[in-house]
């Protein structure tokens, strides 16, 4: 998920990935994955915040979404969190 850079600083981000666990926890899912570009230090620190660990990093991973780096390559670091949901 990717949050404006109007609207950063509100909250929006923690509420959606708390919402998102929450979510996925009732309907059994018991590992989450996210990959995040290594300089969002802010995004890293709310994923540790809420039980995801960095698990490695992976390199030069091809973009080819929309967007203004589409078609790029960056490395990104891979959290994952365990619930102890059955």
């Amino acid at each position: 998920m990717y949050v404006a850079d109007a609207a950063r600083g509100k909250g929006i981000g923690r509420a959606l990935l708390k919402t998102f666990i929450e979510s996925a926890e009732r309907n059994g899912v018991w590992t989450i994955q996210s990959s995040i570009f290594p300089e969002n230090a802010a995004s890293i620190g709310l994923h540790a915040e809420f039980g995801f660990r960095s698990i490695g990093r992976r390199e030069r991973i091809a973009l080819m979404t929309y967007g203004p780096m589409a078609g790029q390559w960056r490395d990104t670091v891979l959290m994952e969190r365990r619930s102890d949901v059955n």
